[in-house]
């Protein structure tokens, strides 16, 4: 009787009904991720919308420029460079290539010469679904922000739109030099190729 009446009270602990709420609600988030996965533009639609809503909500209260706007811009911008930008650089593998051939390194000797030989996928750094997920979040964080006074700091907002579009043009031109440099595009342009199809 003893040894039943103690894993019923080692189970039961005033924490376990939220615990259990909170596996609930994780395991129902996760399901509804993984029906919208497949829906790649009308995600984007959502999020879209969603940031008309806080842009929507920034201009109609003229406020939260620099506690939302900005920081979620510069966010944004953050995430969208990484985005573009290959998982293994290849500027950082120039870098290697030279330390090792300085170093004295043989096993350059057997590689091909031309870098362009092999066929090399475009893996970006950051996905497209944690791109979106990252994205969507940020937005809803923001625009929840957007309801407290603690946010809503004073301050000049054409100075951050200058600020924010010079960044924005800065960065993103040193990275399409970047991709000009190592002849890479970050999108998928062009007509897919079909193999093992039968040809008439």
């Amino acid at each position: 009787m003893m040894a039943s009446s103690d894993t019923v009270g080692s189970s039961n602990t005033p924490f376990t009904p939220i615990s259990t709420q909170w596996a609930k609600a994780t395991r129902q988030y996760q399901q509804l991720l993984d029906k919208i996965t497949p829906f790649v533009l009308y995600r984007w639609l959502g999020t879209v919308g969603l940031l008309s809503l806080f842009v929507l909500r920034i201009v109609l209260a003229q406020g939260w420029y620099i506690g939302s706007s900005d920081a979620h811009a510069i966010y944004l911008l953050n995430l969208l460079l990484a985005f573009l930008q290959p998982k293994f650089d290849p500027s950082l593998q120039d870098d290697l290539l030279a330390d090792e051939i300085e170093g004295g390194g043989e096993e350059m000797a057997s590689l091909p010469s031309q870098r362009d030989d092999e066929f090399r996928p475009f893996v970006r750094r950051l996905p497209e679904w944690q791109f979106w997920l990252s994205a969507t979040r940020a937005s809803l964080i923001a625009l929840f922000c957007t309801f407290s006074q603690a946010f809503d700091v004073p301050v000049y907002w054409p100075i951050l739109v200058m600020y924010f579009f010079v960044l924005f043009v800065l960065t993103m031109r040193r990275q399409i030099q970047h991709m000009i440099k190592y002849k890479y595009v970050p999108f998928d342009l062009g007509r897919k190729a079909r193999y093992g199809a039968n040809k008439h």
